[in-house]
């Protein structure tokens, strides 16, 4: 599994980088063949005073891939309700494998 995280407009903290890595690492308690996860944390709205914190996720697994973007006020909030997007996602489409099964 190949993990990549990118901050854009800003430099993340040592304990942000290790909550996304902490969380991460639970995916393949959901998925077993998981080849790249891309997670991009950014700065929306830089010109305004309000900064949304955005975080996009995007799982790749062999012929599928899954993607989810949140934002919030804060980096873990919209990093943990995008994660929460993928497992769902992960959920309902190995649901969907065991059906056509």
């Amino acid at each position: 599994m190949n993990v990549n995280i990118q901050t854009v407009r800003f430099d993340a903290s040592s304990k942000l980088l290790e909550h996304v890595s902490k969380k991460i690492k639970k995916l393949n308690n959901f998925h077993d063949r998981i080849t790249t996860i891309d997670v991009y944390l950014r700065l929306d709205n830089v010109a305004h005073q309000v900064k949304d914190k955005v975080a996009e996720i995007k799982v790749k697994v062999p012929r599928y891939a899954f993607f989810s973007k949140e934002s919030s006020k804060s980096f873990e909030e919209s990093f943990d309700a995008a994660l929460n997007s993928i497992v769902e996602q992960i959920k309902r489409k190995k649901d969907k494998q065991m059906q056509a099964a």
